[in-house]
């Protein structure tokens, strides 16, 4: 069996610390300290698209992995910390009802979602040079654990962080996949986050204005 190249094994390890920034975002209670791991795994896409340009002479890859690291690493995290403003209880470890499940248990159901994801798409025969499978397999791995923040974590900053970093899974498929699509149709997935930010903004100052809280413990007082 031959050695993995630079561009595989890079890839390989950017999905690794991808997928473990992940489970930090997973695990950490405070809001804050989750838009700072969303950051950090949002610099590795950009690392990512630059590692790619170099490898296959992309030069459109360049110009993603700017836009990418001035919106994700720069953008989002800024409008984040604005909306969060001045802290709440559920920017405070420990809060009750902060968690659907404690976190341990969070945590263990994650890495049997983050396994079966792995083994999925690691399945699916996708086998070249251009598309590292092992990278793909953490894509999947990724999209099942951002799913999981999603549902386990009850406070709308939480889940909208979910939601991000649900995205930079998708970016990571998609670079590995199909990097040399046209940058029109690469940037297009900026603006479908750029928009999303957006959406969950007002939903983030709609839901405080009107609950003076970011859970979503009490939406459950809604259903028929």
């Amino acid at each position: 069996m031959s050695s993995p190249g630079v561009y595989e094994g890079a890839a390989n390890v950017i999905a690794a610390l991808m997928l473990l920034l992940e489970f930090g975002m997973l695990r950490q209670a405070l809001v804050r300290d989750q838009v700072r791991l969303y950051a950090a795994q949002s610099a590795l896409i950009s690392v990512l698209a630059v590692v790619i340009a170099a490898d296959r002479n992309l030069p459109d890859l360049y110009a993603l992995a700017g836009l990418s690291a001035a919106l994700k690493v720069v953008a989002v995290p800024l409008v984040l910390r604005r909306l969060l403003g001045r802290p709440t209880g559920e920017d405070t470890p420990g809060v009750p009802g902060s968690y659907t499940l404690n976190p341990a248990t969070a945590v263990l159901a994650s890495i049997g979602l983050a396994a079966f994801g792995f083994f999925a798409f690691g399945n699916l025969g996708i086998h070249s040079a251009e598309a590292p499978t092992t990278a793909l397999a953490v894509a999947g791995a990724m999209v099942f654990v951002a799913f999981g923040l999603m549902i386990v974590r009850r406070d709308v900053a939480s889940q909208a962080i979910g939601f991000f970093s649900l995205e930079n899974a998708i970016s990571l498929a998609a670079l590995v996949v199909a990097a040399g699509l046209p940058l029109l149709l690469e940037t297009a997935f900026l603006f479908d986050l750029l928009l999303a930010v957006v959406v969950f903004a007002m939903l983030i100052r709609a839901h405080h204005a009107r609950a003076e809280s970011l859970s979503t413990a009490d939406l459950t007082r809604l259903r028929g």
